[in-house]
């Protein structure tokens, strides 16, 4: 029997260390994935870092956000990390749904076998157009996405080796790897993020700008060049629609 959308039952991985963030990022799911607030379960990394794999038990899918706080790329100074690999590698190997964004594509990255540096230098934030590589036509989620679509980014780290099971579905001009598939799994990973919209990340920029600016006055040059993302953030409901009430 096919599951109702007010059945499902999510795990929403957080990496925010502030409430405000973290209420922002819950109600973004909420909002762009057409579900309620109470059909989310949060775990709060930074107050319960060390987790097991068995958190995902009576859930119907994982989701995992973005950082502001953390790097995939220093797990001894961020014990969650490999608790988060440990979750990712158990749901890929039981096929549990997963939508992991930003923090949550690169952990997974990690954890299947690929690499994550630091690269200031190719930061992206803001709004970018994504262009979609020959996978995409035959994809569930992105065979009806225009090539070039804009979508909102905000990391300073990327990956540059995926793993080997990764089937790469779009890249941007500065990243040459922004969201993937495993094939025969309802497994997505998005460097972008999809649950982010331009207001959301003009919001999110201007918290957190001492963190990611150098210079105030970049700030405004931002905000002045970011546009709408509809498409990106309907992939939020296409992966409820098409993965998890398929």
């Amino acid at each position: 029997m096919t599951k109702q959308r007010s059945d499902l039952k999510i795990l929403l991985l957080q990496i925010r260390s502030d409430t405000i963030t973290r209420l922002e990022e819950l109600d973004e799911f909420v909002r762009y994935g057409r579900l309620e607030a109470h059909q989310f379960s949060v775990l709060d990394v930074f107050a319960t870092p060390d987790f097991s794999p068995a958190q995902i038990d009576g859930y119907d899918a994982l989701f995992i956000g973005g950082s502001s706080d953390a790097s995939v790329t220093q797990p001894t100074l961020y014990p969650f990390v490999e608790p988060t690999k440990k979750l990712i590698i158990h749901c890929l190997d039981e096929s549990i749904p997963v939508f992991a964004s930003c923090f949550g594509f690169q952990a997974a990255v990690e954890a299947l076998g690929g690499s994550v540096i630091v690269d200031k230098a190719n930061m992206e934030m803001g709004t970018y157009p994504l262009w979609l590589t020959e996978n995409a036509a035959s994809d569930l989620l992105f065979h009806d996405v225009p090539d070039g679509f804009l979508a909102v980014s905000g990391h300073k780290e990327r990956a540059v080796l995926m793993p080997e099971e990764a089937i790469l579905l779009a890249y941007s001009d500065l990243c040459p790897f922004h969201a993937f598939k495993i094939a025969n799994k309802p497994f997505y990973g998005f460097q972008f993020h999809p649950e982010v919209d331009a207001h959301d990340i003009a919001v999110r920029i201007s918290r957190y700008q001492a963190r990611y600016l150098d210079e105030p006055h970049l700030l405004d040059h931002i905000l002045n060049q970011l546009q709408d993302t509809p498409i990106a953030n309907q992939l939020i409901e296409k992966f409820v629609d098409r993965i998890l009430l398929k």
